[in-house]
């Protein structure tokens, strides 16, 4: 039995789309709705993986795509390339995972030098069929060919000055009929053969083409970036032919049921009339809006608008639409849960919830901690003076500075230089895709918020300005004026993507009004918002709240002044799960910590340790007031010894200088002694944490006694105090045993002298491979496991990752053995899987041990989920993440929702 790679479009549904891509999966969705959907068929996304892998098409595929190709012809009662009324057909590109614009799309498929003539006889449009023709050949060419676009550009500029037209509209039937021939001397001249005229070469041809699209270089670059999967391939769909450009009550338009922007309840969209698919997103010619289409063909615009509302119900949700009037009959060619931006996903959760659409757990699985980080976000200040340059359509919201450049190119080589950028193009496309992704902002003279720009930028979270039409760009001269203002490459711009807005020179920013909900709460907040901004911090509250309800996992935070502990605490964390009590000796206090290491003498060090206990008492009583009645994690000291430690360059040259000079200082001397004594190749993995509290008397000793008398104190007061002391870099039992020992010892004598009860947990932070694998022993003497997750990946992958990450990281995520860096985002396999044997092994020692991560991974969304998953009580990250983690630790509980996964090119193309 041959496997089957080929499915008409009422065999499929909405859940297949591994098989059948996302547009495939969608297009037989609203078939099997009885929406008016051109007849089609999907050649699979398996067929695809045999192409990448084997390099041909399996055996089988064309007699599949002949089978049902003649479906299709007695379903429409024409064939293809006919030269009676021909079908035509479209071949489009279509995986499972939405790739907007990054794989190809040929339009008109079947249209040679005979079924030209059958059309113009159908059609009675001879203008019509020969532009379709000439956009059948300039698309095959540059998609199946191979030959560059400005190719077919320069011809097509040339014959509008001839002509002298502004437009592709002014060129009449004749022009374009010449144009045609022309776009054929360049398909010759370009590939060395002439446009194919055999209706099935091209079909076979165009799918191929498509399948080969998915390994081209913006795809690759798009998949890194999103962390779609290699292997994953694209499905194909061949669709009957459906024309927006055949006159006055034709057209093509994209809509979303709601504003992808904002959240605003209503369609939204843009039409063109006499036009096809490309030209909408493309940004060629500006789009009328749905009102605006309600007036030209109100018919059309009515039964449009009903299906907006069919489809949002039953995907229950936001939905992005594709159509195509042709001479008044409406069609449908594509919908999918559309993209939204961060404050659009927000505000859309709660109203869906509110119309009794979907549950809060459904909300809660829309929405995620990136989306709210970038809620989080500086804005600009409302008030500071500002200097207008132009105006936009506000395509994807936020606030970016930088530097104007006019091409991709220069994008990457400032940002990676280290200048932010802002991309002015007149329209981007898919080879802009680069310069997007380094830019910080995009702006745009033409289209609208369903352009190529927009689309991309929301999904990347990009801020972005569109259609900006007193916007004129010279390319050449790198420069851009609107309305008498001019700013050449280098210049500052300022733009707003939530307003539209680009103003010149640097604007300052503010805090986000989500921010300032965060830290002052919901009443003070929406006593200074606006109406919108209320609506979306009331969603936010509304959604965090939720999350706070459902979620297993505490939420702690890393802070190391009493300071950063009151702005976690304000933020919701739950304790403190990492104080680096490091960081507390840095400055002028860092040479208490050199003093006690450098001493020559017990009686040294015992004067510098007696010095270092009075400003550590005072800091740890700090924290544990922030902290009141939770728990407040004190990493004892970790520091890589050359950090403590004078500079080993400077004091050599120091001394020889003195030598030369005959003026020997015996003091440097014996200082460059002792640092010569205590260097290290490798201070990362040299003598720190554990075995510098075991190596240096009375180190640990002095900083467990702080705590105690810091907490003995607070007890005193009547406040309630919940230290847990925790030890670094452990190896092994016997290392945390001898702490251990000497820890009970203090907090012994300290709650004797105090009178007063000390129960103090003592436990470990796991972050060596030799841990995690022994932590069914080292849990003997443990009351908690802390993952040190920056360390334990350094340890396992063996990276110095100060080293690493200038050194080759971009050349591996270039290559793809990362898709993302491991510091990033936490190694499941191999790292995960530590965690993850630690957690099981400990706790089968010891019952109820309490188990946390104070990693960055602590703040990142998809490392939560994996915590969640091996079971551990508490994440820990920086104040300014505790928000994003809340809301992840909810979503983690109900599982996540399978991401978009529909239109890979997410781009009209009919």
């Amino acid at each position: 039995m041959m496997d089957k790679l080929v499915y008409h479009f009422s065999e499929g549904n909405k859940d297949q789309k591994d098989l059948l891509g996302g547009k495939g999966a969608n297009l037989a969705e609203m078939t099997r709705l009885d929406l008016p959907v051109p007849p089609g068929f999907t050649v699979t996304t398996q067929a695809c993986r045999h192409y990448l892998e084997h390099d041909r098409l399996p055996d089988h595929l064309k007699v599949q795509v002949t089978m049902a190709l003649r479906r299709l012809e007695d379903e429409v009662g024409r064939r293809l390339g006919d030269s009676v009324d021909p079908l035509l057909v479209s071949v489009r590109s279509g995986a499972k995972y939405s790739m907007p614009g990054m794989m190809e799309t040929v339009l008109n498929v079947g249209l040679n030098d005979f079924s030209v003539q059958g059309l113009i006889e159908a059609s009675g449009d001879e203008r019509f069929v020969w532009d379709s023709y000439r956009r059948l050949i300039q698309m095959f060419g540059r998609t199946v060919l191979g030959i560059e676009g400005d190719d077919f550009a320069r011809v097509l500029d040339a014959a509008k000055a001839t002509k002298g037209a502004v437009d592709d509209l002014e060129l009449d039937a004749s022009d374009l009929r010449r144009l045609v021939e022309d776009f054929k001397a360049v398909v010759e001249a370009g590939s060395g053969r002439a446009f194919p005229q055999d209706p099935r070469e091209q079909l076979d041809l165009a799918i191929q083409a498509v399948f080969e699209s998915w390994n081209t270089d913006r795809a690759r670059i798009y998949r890194r970036r999103e962390r779609i999967p290699e292997d994953a391939g694209t499905a194909v769909n061949v669709c009957t032919m459906v024309f927006g450009n055949l006159g006055e009550t034709s057209g093509t338009g994209v809509c979303f049921t709601r504003d992808p922007s904002t959240g605003k309840p209503g369609g939204y969209g843009d039409y063109l009339v006499n036009a096809q698919g490309e030209d909408v997103v493309s940004g060629i010619r500006n789009t009328l809006s749905l009102e605006d289409f309600a007036e030209v063909d109100p018919a059309s615009h009515e039964s449009l608008r009903k299906i907006m509302r069919r489809l949002e119900t039953h995907y229950r949700d936001l939905c992005d639409i594709e159509f195509t009037v042709e001479r008044g009959k409406l069609w449908m060619l594509q919908t999918r849960v559309g993209k939204r931006t961060a404050a659009a996903a927000f505000r859309i959760a709660t109203q869906l919830v509110d119309e009794q659409l979907i549950t809060m757990d459904e909300a809660l699985e829309r929405v995620g901690g990136a989306q709210l980080a970038q809620l989080m976000f500086p804005q600009f200040d409302p008030d500071s003076e500002r200097t207008p340059f132009t105006r936009g359509m506000p395509a994807s919201p936020g606030a970016a500075v930088g530097k104007v450049v006019f091409d991709s190119a220069t994008a990457l080589a400032w940002t990676a230089a280290g200048e932010p950028v802002v991309l002015l193009r007149k329209e981007t496309n898919p080879e802009d895709l680069e310069g997007m992704i380094a830019a910080t902002g995009i702006l745009t003279c033409r289209g609208g918020k369903t352009s190529h720009a927009a689309v991309v930028a929301r999904g990347m979270g990009k801020t972005a300005v569109c259609g900006a039409e007193s916007l004129h760009i010279d390319e050449e001269q790198a420069l851009a004026h609107a309305d008498g203002v001019e700013v050449r490459q280098g210049d500052l711009l300022s733009i707003d993507g939530s307003t539209g807005e680009v103003f010149i020179g640097r604007l300052p920013v503010v805090a986000s009004p989500v921010v300032t909900y965060l830290e002052e709460g919901l009443e003070p907040a929406l006593e200074v918002a606006d109406e919108g901004t209320a609506d979306l911090i009331r969603a936010v509250d509304r959604l965090l709240t939720h999350a706070d309800s459902v979620r297993t996992m505490e939420v702690r935070a890393n802070a190391d002044t009493g300071k950063d502990a009151l702005r976690a605490r304000r933020m919701g964390a739950q304790g403190i799960g990492l104080c680096r009590t490091e960081h507390m000796f840095l400055g002028e206090r860092r040479v208490l910590i050199e003093r006690v290491i450098l001493a020559a003498s017990s009686a040294e060090r015992a004067e510098a340790l007696a010095a270092l206990l009075p400003p550590q008492r005072e800091d740890f009583d700090e924290l544990l007031t922030a902290m009141d009645g939770l728990p407040t994690t004190i990493r004892l000291l970790d520091p890589p010894l050359h950090e403590f430690l004078p500079d080993r360059s400077e004091l050599m040259v120091k001394v020889a200088r003195a030598e030369e000079q005959g003026v020997v200082d015996d003091e440097d001397v014996r200082l460059l002694a002792a640092v010569n004594r205590l260097h290290e190749s490798n201070p990362m993995l040299g003598l720190r944490g554990v075995r510098l509290g075991l190596t240096v008397p009375g180190l640990f000793a002095g900083q467990i006694r702080a705590v105690a008398e810091a907490a003995a104190r607070r007890i005193r007061g009547g406040h309630d105090p919940r230290p847990e002391i925790m030890v670094p870099l452990v190896g092994s039992l016997m290392e945390l045993h001898l702490v251990r020992e000497e820890a009970a010892r203090i907090l012994a004598e300290v709650a004797e002298a105090e009178g007063v009860a000390l129960d103090i947990p003592i436990g470990t932070m796991i972050e060596l491979p030799r841990a995690a694998l022994t932590a069914f022993r080292i849990a003997e003497e443990a009351d908690f496991f802390s993952f040190g997750t920056n360390d334990l990946t350094q340890t396992t992958w063996g990276f110095s990752r100060d080293d690493v990450e200038a050194a080759f990281f971009a050349a591996y995520l270039e290559k793809g053995v990362f898709t993302v860096s491991p510091f990033e985002t936490l190694d499941e396999a191999g790292v995960g899987r530590l965690v993850d044997v630690a957690t099981q092994e400990g706790r089968r020692t010891r019952p109820g041990l309490k188990a946390g991560v104070c990693g960055e991974h602590g703040g990142d969304p998809e490392s939560i989920h994996f915590f969640h998953r091996v079971g551990l009580d508490y994440v820990s990250c920086s104040p300014f993440r505790v928000p994003v983690a809340r809301l992840e630790a909810g979503r983690a509980v109900l599982g996540r929702r399978e991401e978009d996964t529909s239109d890979d090119d997410d781009i009209l193309r009919a």
